[in-house]
């Protein structure tokens, strides 16, 4: 009886490599065949799966996304059972610094996606993200339900704040990543500015 094929399993098989393979050569290096021989499968069976290169990066990009959200839910559980807004908050940022290898690879790849995207048509036809906003929406929430509990400054805009704590991290991401500053100094000035953000100190 013939073997039965769990082709999400083999898709996600796929994306691994692309990952792998991208991590070490760039994302704008890697064809279908580089996946493929990394894959340890035929060409074609990757064409089968994604038709087109614009398509399998899209797909390593949500596989990727799946990954990172893996990793805020792992910070989060080991910050206790109710680790409220600003721990949530730290988890969800600190997640995003490229202070490890797989990090690393998820800040590369998904900067990389994004600069790709702004030349490249078909990669500009493809959805990037489900919710570009979500996480700004997600930060911008945390703070304002932090505020209204007392536990943030009440002077503060939750939007504004929640923007620009994004782009610092994205921006010191990739700092890590040149080697110009390092991954405690970034965390340190991201708490800088949680500090200012939020009243409370054992909230997180």
């Amino acid at each position: 009886m013939p073997k039965r094929v769990d082709h999400e399993e083999r898709r996600a098989q796929i994306a691994e490599a692309l990952v792998r393979v991208a991590g070490r050569r760039g994302l704008h290096a890697v064809g279908m065949r580089d996946v493929a021989a990394e894959a340890g499968v035929s060409l074609r069976l990757v064409q089968y799966y994604f038709e087109t290169k614009e398509k399998l990066l899209l797909y390593g990009l949500q596989h990727l996304t799946d990954r990172f959200t893996a990793r805020v839910g792992a910070r989060l559980a080991a910050a206790g059972p109710a680790p409220g807004p600003r721990a949530t908050v730290d988890a969800l940022l600190l997640a995003s610094l490229p202070t490890d290898e797989e990090s690393r690879t998820f800040h590369l790849l998904y900067s990389s996606y994004a600069i790709m995207s702004v030349t490249d048509e078909a990669l500009a036809a493809q959805p990037f993200i489900d919710n570009p906003d979500a996480a700004e929406d997600a930060v911008t929430g945390l703070i304002e339900g932090a505020r209204e509990a007392g536990l943030a400054d009440p002077a503060v805009d939750a939007r504004t704040e929640a923007v620009s704590l994004l782009a610092m991290t994205a921006t010191m991401g990739t700092s890590i990543l040149v080697g110009q500053r390092s991954p405690e100094s970034s965390i340190e000035v991201l708490r800088h500015h949680l500090d200012r953000i939020f009243t409370t100190p054992a909230d997180g």
